[in-house]
């Protein structure tokens, strides 16, 4: 794609899908963009945390599938309100199933089995890593004065952090061990 063809593009989408804001542009080009790639991350570890919760087995099940079937509805309820906010301020999100691999950091687990131990430590570190990339995208909505933005990141780091409690809970060898 040649560079007049973006930009013919990129007018194009301003045109048809921009959305009236006082953010500036770059503002907003940059904020959608980290809300792209993070919504990108969530709907990935969605997916993994489902996976985890259908392949639970052994003597946790019952705590175990119900702690990830909870975290799983929490992630897929970030998923309309990521991508609605990237379109509030007129930027776009994410298109297809393709793009979510593109973009995601959350690596995927197809093995056929994983011990309990193992799937609730990987999502510990996933979580701990989206909310990194949370944090990522609220510096940017602070540089770019979108306070709506960062107060919904700031209830979704929140959220994530909580998962990645309870999932640290859940992982202690023994009581009162923080290894």
């Amino acid at each position: 794609m040649t560079d007049a063809m973006a930009k013919a593009g990129a007018a194009h989408v301003r045109t048809y899908l921009g959305t009236p804001t006082d953010l500036k542009q770059a503002a907003v080009h940059e904020i959608a963009a980290g809300l792209k790639a993070v919504l990108a991350d969530v709907f990935a570890l969605y997916v993994k945390t489902k996976n985890f919760h259908w392949h639970m087995s052994g003597r946790h099940f019952r705590d175990y599938h119900l702690l990830l079937d909870e975290q799983g509805d929490q992630l897929f309820a970030m998923t309309d309100p990521l991508a609605e906010r990237a379109r509030k301020i007129g930027g776009t999100t994410l298109h297809s199933v393709g793009e979510i691999a593109r973009l995601t950091k959350v690596a995927d687990n197809d093995a056929s089995y994983v011990t309990p131990e193992d799937m609730l430590a990987e999502l510990r570190e996933d979580n701990l890593a989206l909310t990194a990339r949370l944090r990522a995208v609220h510096a940017v909505c602070a540089d770019g004065n979108d306070v709506a933005t960062a107060s919904l990141l700031e209830n979704w780091i929140d959220e994530t952090e909580r998962r990645t409690w309870f999932l640290f809970e859940a992982t202690r060898p023994a009581f009162g061990g923080n290894s």
